[in-house]
């Protein structure tokens, strides 16, 4: 059993791409509201998708690797933090 729609969002469009869009519901056997909304559906996953993942070129991600496995070496301000008291007292 699908799960209740009841929220509802409404668009405007121009009378073309209107037709467009009745034509091609009615290609696939649907109905304009479940087309319209099976599309936008698909299309949120996408852009979802893509501004949660980080892509990088080949060479960046070898270097960064590479990095990864070398010894860390600490520069001045971290070890001036690892020296001073924590920002809050825990008791």
């Amino acid at each position: 059993m699908s799960p209740t729609r009841t929220s509802r969002i409404e668009l405007r469009s121009d009378p073309e791409r209107e037709r467009r869009i009745r034509q091609a519901a009615e290609i696939e056997h649907q109905s304009v509201s479940a087309f319209v909304l099976e599309a936008a559906a698909r299309r949120a996953e996408i852009v979802i998708a893509a501004a949660s993942a980080t892509t990088v070129s080949s060479d960046f991600f070898d270097m960064l690797w590479d990095a990864l496995d070398e010894t860390p070496v600490p520069n001045a301000a971290l070890q001036r933090r690892a020296q001073s008291r924590p920002p809050i007292d825990q008791q």
